[in-house]
């Protein structure tokens, strides 16, 4: 069988006009409650990431709320328009360039690809609020000339009900932003977003399930990894479009790359290791192939000497050994 997918993706990736020359090699810049200063820009640019997404965000009372508060005072300074445009503005300093990725947090932390409205009229009212708070950012994007811009995040429910409002939304967003664009599906939602062709990438949240193991070994997780590339390149192909991971990441602890997407504080033990590993076999597998144009690793915070480290078994791969890893392949990947 990997004989086959190896032959199929050489095929893919003759025939795929969607090809990149220049791989993303980004983070994803977490919002803070305070400014930038350039101490903090120092440690991105010491894994030679040449991308950052900036994450401005709304809020929703419930997964049936038509309603999304943003840009206000009573949020962090990182998650408002004022907050975003000092990130993008000392990244772009610093030569580092950006991805306005706007997200929405529903409360209590329910998934977002669950959101959808009980009636035709608060369908109507989720539209106008959501249309609302992506042209705040699409207009800030255009103002600080951001390279990218994403028009939502894992919204599977959302995209899927309502595709003629995303068909309508996206010519209203390239109006008024003049870079590329893109969607943050999930893993599981990528194939049956509607509106792939009207983007200029397909960008996928990239947690698959890969392999049960403790700590799953480097051969185990590219081989765990075969049954879903083949999709990918087929799909890139198709539409014509490269394939963009808008977040992609392993938790350092046991059975990372079982159900890669959990997010919850369960205790697991610390895997570093596995967190290794998989960050190793995401890069050996996906960023020598000429239909992928790179991703975000997630996440990356602003107080580098605060976070990460041998104790935790979160996402980040900062001060554990995954960050270096992240750094000599950005490196051998930049031009």
């Amino acid at each position: 069988m990997r004989t086959l997918g190896f032959i199929v993706l050489c095929f893919l990736q003759i025939s795929c006009s969607g090809q990149v020359k220049e791989k993303i090699n980004g983070i994803s810049f977490v919002a803070s409650r305070e400014e930038v200063a350039q101490e903090h820009i120092n440690e991105v640019l010491r894994v030679n990431a040449n991308h950052a997404a900036v994450m401005p965000f709304g809020f929703i009372r419930d997964i049936t709320s038509p309603q999304i508060i943003h840009n206000t005072d009573r949020q962090w300074f990182g998650e408002t328009k004022k907050g975003a445009m000092q990130y993008i503005e000392m990244l772009h300093k610093n030569g580092v360039n950006v991805m306005v990725k706007p997200q929405i947090w529903i409360w209590k932390g329910e998934f977002t690809g669950t959101l959808e409205m009980q009636s035709e009229a608060d369908w109507k009212l989720l539209e106008s609020s959501y249309e609302d708070f992506i042209m705040t950012y699409a207009e800030m994007a255009e103002e600080a000339k951001a390279e990218l811009f994403c028009i939502g995040t894992e919204l599977e429910k959302f995209a899927t009900k309502r595709p003629d409002f995303w068909h309508r939304l996206i010519p209203k967003i390239r109006n008024v932003y003049k870079g590329k664009l893109t969607y943050a599906a999930n893993w599981d939602e990528y194939p049956r977003v509607p509106f792939w062709e009207d983007l200029d990438y397909i960008g996928i949240d990239a947690y698959f399930p890969l392999c049960e193991d403790e700590t799953p070994t480097l051969e185990n997780l590219k081989t765990g990894w075969q049954k879903w590339k083949i999709p990918m390149a087929e799909l890139s192909s198709q539409k014509k479009k490269p394939i963009l991971f808008t977040e992609w990441g392993y938790r350092s602890m046991d059975f990372t790359a079982h159900k890669p997407w959990l997010v919850d504080r369960h205790e697991e033990k610390v895997n570093l290791a596995a967190q290794a590993n998989a960050t190793k076999a995401i890069f050996e597998e996906f960023w020598k192939e000429n239909w992928f144009a790179g991703g975000y690793v997630w996440k990356w915070f602003i107080r580098h000497k605060e976070v990460g480290g041998d104790s935790d078994n979160r996402f980040t791969p900062q001060n554990k050994p995954a960050q270096e890893i992240i750094a000599e392949y950005y490196k051998s990947n930049s031009k």
